[in-house]
Parts: structure tokens; sequence; C-alpha cells
């Protein structure tokens, strides 16, 4: 009754029917009135029902309002965004459910984790459902609706075409390539691989490599990389391979090569100030010879065919090894921005056989069809020879191995960097794929091939690995 005379006293009051002293025993009798105690009741519920309504509508424009995004997904790769109701002030939601999952396939949402995960199958942007109902409302009230956007978006890789280069083509070369072999007392896997900027527009690859048992004892490795707008760079880094093989085939025949060997031994155990003259001299002349040999030979097919020698432009470097009771001896040359590398079995360090033309310091890529690096004071830089105790590895690659893997030339001089990249060929990428570098590996070559299939995002280039191992 208290409620009932409490609600008539305001009643009246806002009515100008204020309630004298003298009628109080009407009111009260008013008051308790069954009929008007019903009424007030009802007023009194049909008010609190307006209120909560009107709090449940406030309630669910706010949820609509409010700005609500989950992460970008892209297809192919896992998914995963946890809806956190206590950081978006959603505590009050209960019956939370998501509809819509199923028009972009291969990702659901788990209610009791609160979390949409999986690996997205379709790209686009979707309209996602939340339907949820208030912890104020009944079970059987009908469920409210929030609409937010999934992008997911297409796998890069999806978006680069696959078109095969013309094979009528008097330069043409395969787009992709492998070779294994036995290399000296070691082995050899090379893949080289058109770049997906080439295979995008149906264009060439422009690396080439080569790799011989030269009679002397001697073995020979050699990767070069075709400037992409030098018009025939393809061909000019074929013809660098094949006339250096060519060349040490003849320059380090079994006699010519006793006697670099000879000094060779007598700096490693007798050696003088008179000796290793003469074994750098010895080294220079053939290394230098060979290189100038190249250079000539790209420059008398530019003439012959009408092509200017920067039509062949090439990044050029090559490395000569052979065992000896002391060690393995290592020669190399190289001008461009493609690193060769001396590792041993543990990866603890890393001898790197020449420098990049690259920066400042390189003053910008050269190639072995430039002129002006035989002229240049640097030139004897670019021939490097070393005695190698612990040789596990050796490696050449051009920049579209280089660039995504190492990013800058400072990372070359890093065993840690090294090991990542051994490490990485051993399978720990994101695709998991693995080189087994075990001559009894039947698929040494297919596996090399698939993990120069990695993704780096703006490195499309051609992609030269050479092992040995």
């Amino acid at each position: 009754m208290e409620r009932t005379k409490k609600y008539l006293n305001s009643l009246f009051l806002s009515n100008n029917l204020a309630v004298k002293t003298q009628r109080e025993s009407l009111f009260e009798a008013f008051a308790n009135d069954e009929r008007n105690i019903e009424l007030v009741n009802t007023i009194l519920e049909n008010q609190r029902t307006m209120v909560t309504d009107w709090k449940i509508k406030n309630r669910v424009e706010d949820i609509k309002q409010q700005q609500f995004m989950i992460p970008n997904g892209t297809v192919g790769k896992p998914y995963s965004a946890v809806i956190d109701l206590e950081k978006n002030n959603w505590n009050d939601m209960v019956l939370f459910e998501i509809q819509g999952l199923e028009s972009v396939g291969g990702i659901t949402f788990n209610k009791e984790a609160f979390l949409i995960s999986g690996i997205p199958e379709q790209s686009g942007e979707y309209k996602i459902r939340i339907n949820y109902r208030l912890e104020e409302e009944a079970e059987d009230a009908e469920l409210h609706e929030k609409l937010i956007s999934l992008i997911i978006n297409p796998n890069p890789k999806s978006l680069w075409k696959n078109i095969p280069s013309d094979t009528e083509d008097e330069f043409w070369k395969a787009d992709d390539t492998t070779a294994f072999g036995k290399l000296g007392t070691k082995h050899i896997v090379v893949a080289s691989k058109r770049g997906r900027s080439h295979a995008n527009v149906g264009s060439f690859r422009d690396d080439d490599f080569s790799f011989c048992n030269l009679e002397s004892g001697w073995s020979l490795v050699v990767v070069s990389d075709g400037a992409g707008s030098a018009k025939i760079s393809r061909h000019g880094s074929k013809l660098a391979c094949e006339e250096i093989i060519r060349y040490f085939k003849s320059a380090l025949s079994i006699e010519q090569a006793s006697i670099l060997e000879e000094l060779i031994f007598k700096n490693q155990t007798s050696p003088t100030d008179e000796i290793k003259k003469e074994l750098n001299l010895a080294i220079y002349t053939l290394i230098g010879k060979g290189a100038k040999k190249v250079h000539d030979h790209l420059a008398d097919f530019a003439t012959a065919n009408d092509y200017t020698i920067n039509d062949l432009n090439s990044t050029f470097i090559f490395a000569l090894f052979k065992p000896f009771e002391f060690g393995t001896a290592v020669l190399s040359f190289g001008v461009g921005d493609c690193p060769i590398a001396v590792l041993p079995k543990d990866l603890s360090e890393v001898k790197l056989m020449n420098w990049l033309d690259v920066g400042e310091f390189g003053g910008g890529t050269r190639f072995i069809s430039t002129t002006d690096i035989f002229a240049s004071p640097k030139f004897a830089s670019r021939i490097n020879f070393k005695i190698v105790s612990d040789f596990a590895y050796l490696i050449l690659m051009t920049d579209g191995i280089y660039d995504p893997k190492f990013v800058v030339e400072a990372n070359l001089e890093k065993a840690e960097c090294w090991k990542e990249f051994m490490e990485d060929l051993n399978g720990a990428n994101d695709q998991g794929i693995k080189v087994e570098l075990n001559p009894e590996n039947k698929n040494i070559e297919k596996q090399l091939s698939d993990w120069m299939d990695f993704w780096s995002p703006g490195n499309h280039d051609d992609r030269t690995l050479a092992i040995v191992f």
C-alpha cells in the first residue's frame, strides 16, 4: 500500500490535487482500494517495461554504432582472431553467435573460446553477423544483429601469372633448371629459377650457371646474372659461363696446374716474400686473364651480331677449388652483386670470397661486360685466394637469393646469418620445405627448386643457388 500511496501522492500533486489534511482518511481508503492498488501496480509495471525497453534499445544502438574491427586475413594462410567481450564492453551479451563465415570457407567460430580461426579459402570483403541477446532480455526475445567486416586478401602468389617464355626465341633457355653431380671430392647441387617478375610477363630467365671437373683435379663453379635492363643479357650470362669453362680447361691443364700447385705448396710449407709474390702474380694472371677472356668473348659476339656489349650486361662470379693435405685451395673472382662464401661444418664462421658492387663502396653494380673494371685499381681485389682447413660448403648465389635472405651486404659477414640461411634450407621456413644435402638424396634437385619458390615481398628476381657440399 505504501507504494500505491506514494505513487498517488505524486500523481495528484502533478495535477494540482494535493491531499488536504482533513481528507487524509478519505485518501487512506482510496489508496487501500484493491482496484486502485491493481491500477497503480499495472502502471508501475508498464513504466518499468518501457524503461527497460528503452535501455535495451539504447544499448543495442550503442553496440550497432560501436566501431569494431577484426584483423584482415589472407587466402591460404592461418587466421586467428579472438572476440574479447570484456575489452569491447560486451559483458552483457548472452547467446553470442557468429554467422556468415561459411561464405569465406575454411574458418569457423569457437563459442567457448570466442575465437575465429582456420585457413581462409576465398578472398573478398565479407559481412559477418554477430547475433546476440542482452542479459536483461527474456530467453525467447528476438536476437539482435551487429554487422562487422572481414576482409580476406588474395594470396599474393595467386596474383602473379606464370606465362611460359617463347621457346622459338633465338636466345631461349629453360625457365627453370637444376643440376646435381660429383665435383672433385665433393658434390654440387644447383637450381636456377626464372623470377616471378619475368614469369608474370612471359620474359626469360636471365641467370645462368655451369660447373665442371678439370683434368688437373681442380673444380670450377660459375654463376652469372644477366641484367634485366639489357636486351639479351640472358645470352650474355650463358656466354660468360661457357667461356670461362673453356678458358680453364686450357689455362689450367695438368702442366699449368702443376706450376700453380707447386707455388701453393711452397707458400704453405716454406713461405717467403718472394714465393708469396710469385703465387699472387700467378693467381692474378690466371684469374685476371680468364675474366678478360670472358669480357672479350662478349665484345666479339656483340660486334659480330650487331649488338652493343651493354646488351649482354651480366654480373659474374666463379670459384675454383682443389683439396690438398694442408687444406682446400679456393680461388675466386667476382664482379656484380652475387656473393661467394665458404662455410665450415659447424657454421661457426664464414669466409667471403668476394666483395659486392653495391652501395657507396661498389659505386653501383658492375658487369663482366663493363670495360672500366679492368682498368680500375680495384680490379686486383676482385681476385681472391684462401686455404680453407674446414671446407664443408661452398655457396654461390645471385641477388635473387641474396636480397631476400641477407637483405644487406653487412649480413654476409655474420656467421649467425649464414647459420640461419642453412637452417632455412634445412626446413626452418614458412613452407617447411627441406633441402637434404646428402649425395644419396634422389630428390635433392627438386627440393632445392621447390625451396627457391619462397615468398618474399618485393623480391621477384631470378634466383640461382649453387651449393658445393
